[in-house]
């Protein structure tokens, strides 16, 4: 009898065992021990009294007398179960009951046991929430973040129950919302929808940290404040009222303020907006160290220290050579052959004629060929059908120019297949067929190929460099060739200013409109 019982229950369901106390996951995934203790709880002599038992009842057609009958036999049948377990504590025989339900039910169930099995207690597996990391408007301000700027609004504002003036905006701007201090007319402006000169403190809280931009980085900050609403990126008049500002207030450029056709004229674009669209993005703003130069304006008083963006020597180098080459001083050039030089659109939207803003991108690019933005604009330039490489036929129909020039210099000419050698040589491209950006890009050497294209007198003057400017270099590391170009320009300038007044007995030279202004 004892074979024939254990001939039949060879294959075990483990929730058949129903043990409130073990997780029906844990025993699924320990088959052979679900296995083992059935097998412990069949050799039990109450177990295989119990059993024959009940198979001599079905023989004689006596009903089976097993939980779920009734809540009474149920009952029964609990107390009469032989136990591997405490008295009180055995589990139900079959799970086959109609008033408990499915086993899978059970094990549902939630709160503790009534049942004191000194099997281990396995919880289920608990569901890990993940975190939200996405915030349409930004991510919110930890509360302790918040509570520290609250503080501190409060000690601004108070006194001003009305709000504060544009005039008193700047200590807003620069202590609470870390911003160089030249750009609190545009956050001014920005929270001043309805114009009405007055920023209250519950308008600032509303648009600072109800706002989500006191988590933002500072870029995005800077991004949101200037940028039209109905755009996705800044453009030069965006910068405008920052720039107007910068005049107005730093102590570097005091003497500007009287000449307000010398402002608004420093050029930010060329270094930052590399698609020379004129549509400065974020990721262009953040890839860019224009941030960088904003907040050492703010803090440095000799502005010439800044020498990105802001410097007023380079500005004063600039603007003096656009000055002598627009001898009619309608601030446009007539120099019809410098227009296929230009590889980018005229912004001036007058036909044939370069502006200021273009004159910018082209004396930058042409005083510093060392520089991405330097290298993109003149590859543009050659790159004629606009494939992307440089071929052959390209870089020689430039060259010919060049060749024109070393006959008037009466210059023995270098065929262009010599020079073609020489520029494969310094370049070392991947494919000696044509030339990529890339290949430019990798090389040191790739501003002395655009001058021998462009600018002969260059290219000779590296053929043959002093080593005084050799050992300048050296120990100025960190300035680029503009910095170097613009640095000496400028002492020539000056010098010559000086002349310039000293004949003319009088320091004051603002008021002629038909001259140079410096």
């Amino acid at each position: 009898m004892n074979m024939e019982i254990a001939g039949d229950v060879v294959a075990l369901d483990t929730e058949l065992l129903q043990l409130p106390e073990v997780s029906p996951f844990a025993l699924k995934s320990n088959p052979r021990f679900s296995e083992e203790l059935f097998d412990q709880w069949l050799s039990l002599p109450e177990t295989n009294r119990l059993v024959t038992s009940l198979l001599n009842d079905a023989k004689a057609g006596v009903p089976l007398n097993v939980p779920g009958n009734s809540s009474a036999t149920n009952a029964a049948a609990s107390n009469s179960l032989p136990s591997m377990f405490p008295a009180g504590s055995a589990p139900p025989l079959s799970p086959r009951s109609s008033t408990s339900g499915s086993p899978r039910v059970m094990k549902h169930r939630v709160g503790p046991s009534t049942l004191s099995s000194p099997l281990k207690l396995v919880s289920e597996p608990v569901r890990e929430l993940i975190p939200q990391f996405y915030f349409q408007n930004g991510r919110p301000p930890p509360n302790e973040l918040k509570e520290q700027c609250l503080f501190r609004i409060n000690q601004i504002f108070y006194g001003h129950l009305d709000g504060l003036q544009i005039h008193e905006f700047r200590s807003v701007a620069k202590e609470i919302c870390k911003l160089p201090s030249f750009l609190s007319t545009a956050l001014f402006r920005r929270i001043d929808v309805n114009f009405t000169g007055i920023v209250t403190r519950d308008a600032f809280i509303d648009y600072w940290v109800n706002g989500n931009m006191l988590t933002m980085d500072i870029e995005t900050q800077i991004y949101k404040i200037l940028k039209q609403p109905d755009l996705k990126y800044l453009t030069q008049v965006d910068f405008k009222p920052v720039l107007r500002e910068l005049l107005a207030t730093h102590p570097g450029l005091e003497f500007l303020q009287s000449t307000p056709e010398f402002q608004e004229r420093y050029g930010i674009f060329y270094y930052m907006n590399r698609s020379g669209n004129g549509q400065l993005t974020l990721r262009e703003l953040k890839r860019g160290n224009l941030i960088t130069a904003m907040q050492h304006a703010d803090e440095e008083e000799d502005i010439n220290k800044v020498l990105r963006y802001f410097s007023y020597e380079h500005f004063y180098v600039i603007y003096c050579k656009f000055w002598e080459l627009d001898t009619d001083h309608d601030f446009f050039i007539d120099k019809e052959n410098l227009i296929r030089y230009i590889p980018r659109k005229f912004t001036s939207k007058v036909e044939g004629k370069m502006g200021y803003e273009d004159f910018v991108n082209f004396i930058l690019s042409e005083e510093d060929k060392t520089s991405e933005p330097s290298l993109e604009y003149w590859f543009k330039c050659i790159d004629l059908d606009g494939n992307g490489v440089l071929t052959r036929n390209e870089m020689q129909f430039f060259y010919e120019e060049q060749l024109h020039r070393m006959e008037c210099m009466a210059q023995e000419p270098v065929l262009f297949e010599d020079i073609l050698c020489q520029i494969v040589d310094m370049i070392g491209p991947e494919n000696e067929s044509y030339i990529t950006l890339r290949d430019l890009k990798s090389c040191k050497l790739s501003g002395s190929v655009f001058n021998i294209l462009f600018n002969l007198n260059k290219f000779m003057a590296f053929e043959t460099r002093d080593p005084f400017l050799i050992r300048q270099e050296r120990e100025n590391p960190t300035l680029t060739e503009w910095d170097r170009f613009a640095h000496r320009e400028y002492i020539r300038l000056s010098m010559e200013e000086d002349v310039e007044e000293a004949s003319n007995g009088s320091a004051e030279v603002w008021d002629e409109s038909l001259e140079a202004p410096f």
